[in-house]
């Protein structure tokens, strides 16, 4: 199996991909075959010229973006799944692929302490697997704006306005650009970490309101791409209760799946989502332990996304749905085919259980703490934002006053002792290649960490990503692999230590 062989082979492939720009060019004709091919021809055509391009997501030293899942449980239940390739769009086509996917959504919801109106078990609401957390939000936006068009009708579609803020995925403007409305990014503060504060909120929806503007929903992520932030959902959903038509999403992609931990719950402002949300998202393929594609979506009223979404020609009639006994997944996202992602989500519950889900996230938020640690004791590196879970946010100080730092001492066996690869190529960031940029729109500082940053993507044997925050160009340590170890972290800091020195030496010298 070429995914066993892989994670074989982790101990000496490097992280980031070796293909370069148009290479497919080389390898394979204009056009498919005109005579099948042998089996073991392809497959070792997967290995000659496929791997060489992937970039290894569930890797021990990939720390960019946010980590992906993978579990031999969800591995094996997605093969199932293909296997029997069931579109499971109603209750009819399948019911164990439905009822399956409603009690795996209300142990979810359980498990994520949500309100019992979350549940589908209330009658009321519920929840539903859909692809990405992208997807969960266009569909929570098609719901709200059905609400609001039918409490006001005649409204403009183009005076609707979406609300997120600076810091929003960009989710919520491709919304407003599939659907031909607005989108608000409400500027956030450092001295707020970069959170959507009630006051702030409230101000721009008056300000557009005198505009002649219709704000219909707001978008609030607990755990920003960027930085990790918490929205104020104290403060937003308290401000929202004077704007009763403007339906609250809670995108929680990455950060969600840490509400299995009790410990954590205040932190991500469970009580407020449980009180003011009208629906919720997280990803279980980002941080549960399940692979792509998996994101959970719930509503605390199921009849205003069936009412948006419900179109029922003849043919997908049946007893089950006249009657109303049943639920018709079709009629609860964009799509009307559908996979069977609830049997990935059953697998991975049932063999980790409750205890082994929240050691994984708990494991990952340990290893952030010790990288937090390494970067506050350093004198070569800064915080840039509080630590958030499992990101860390930091920077290469402007060279000043420090001492020479002495990097974590190595651990025999590291993944990183022998310069192993964990990518392909060419890292995700597109800056020129001078060592030490001096465009005069950028702080020395700025500059000193993109040459820092372009150092670490060259090496290849750990991959993160960069982002800006009010100006400020900084690395994001993204922590939360399943294979991930504290040697891991501890090697990826030595690393960071030798290039940083390296950098500011080449710095002094130019």
């Amino acid at each position: 199996m070429p995914s066993v062989t892989t994670k074989k082979r982790w101990r000496t492939c490097r992280s980031l991909h070796r293909s370069s720009l148009g290479i497919w060019g080389n390898y394979c004709p204009e056009e498919a075959p005109t005579k099948g091919e042998p089996f073991d021809v392809i497959a070792n055509d997967f290995q000659r010229y496929i791997m060489p391009g992937i970039t290894h997501w569930q890797h021990p030293s990939f720390f960019a973006y946010f980590p992906v899942a993978n579990t031999f449980e969800s591995v094996l239940a997605d093969m199932l799944a293909g296997s029997i390739t069931n579109p499971g769009f109603n209750w009819a086509c399948s019911p164990a692929c439905t009822e399956l996917e409603m009690l795996v959504m209300d142990w979810s919801a359980k498990l994520f302490g949500l309100d019992p109106t979350f549940y589908v078990e209330s009658k009321s609401g519920g929840g539903v697997l859909l692809t990405t957390a992208s997807d969960s939000a266009l569909t929570a936006v098609v719901a709200a704006r059905s609400r609001y068009t039918k409490a006001h009708p005649g409204v403009p579609l183009d005076k609707l306005v979406i609300y997120g803020t600076s810091q929003t995925h960009s989710l919520g403007a491709k919304a407003a650009l599939i659907l031909g409305l607005q989108f608000r990014a409400i500027e956030v503060h450092a001295k707020d970490n970069y959170a959507l504060r009630g006051d702030s909120l409230v101000n721009a929806l008056e300000e557009d309101r005198k505009d002649g503007k219709h704000p219909f929903v707001v978008i609030a992520t607990v755990g920003t791409t960027s930085s990790g932030a918490i929205d104020n959902i104290e403060e937003v959903g308290e401000a929202l209760i004077g704007y009763p038509d403007i339906w609250l999403h809670i995108d929680a992609a990455w950060a969600g799946v840490a509400l299995a931990c009790p410990e954590f719950r205040e932190a991500l402002h469970l009580r407020a989502i449980n009180q003011y949300a009208h629906s919720f998202c997280t990803n279980f393929h980002k941080w549960g332990l399940v692979n792509l594609d998996c994101s959970a979506f719930w509503v605390r009223e199921r009849t205003l996304l069936m009412d948006a979404l419900d179109v029922t020609p003849e043919f997908l009639r049946t007893k089950q749905t006249d009657t109303g006994t049943v639920i018709d997944y079709r009629n609860w996202h964009l799509a009307l085919g559908r996979r069977f992602r609830s049997l990935k989500v059953w697998f991975v519950l049932r063999s980790f259980g409750v205890a082994g889900f929240q050691a994984h996230i708990r494991k990952g938020v340990g290893l952030a703490k010790i990288f937090e640690s390494y970067v506050e004791n350093s004198s070569l590196f800064e915080l840039v934002a509080p630590r958030s879970l499992g990101l860390v946010v930091f920077r290469l100080r402007a060279p000043t006053s420090f001492s020479t730092p002495v990097p974590v001492t190595p651990i025999e066996g590291s993944d990183l002792s022998q310069e192993t690869e964990l990518v392909a190529c060419a890292s995700p960031d597109t800056t020129a290649t001078e060592v030490c940029p001096r465009e005069p729109v950028l702080s020395k500082t700025n500059a000193l960490n993109r040459a820092f940053y372009r150092r670490i993507s060259a090496r290849k044997s750990i991959l993160l990503t960069q982002t800006d925050l009010a100006g400020t160009f900084c690395i994001r340590m993204a922590i939360g692999a399943v294979k991930a170890e504290e040697k891991h972290i501890r090697g990826a800091f030595n690393l960071l230590v030798e290039e940083a020195l390296a950098t500011l030496e080449e710095c002094e010298n130019t």
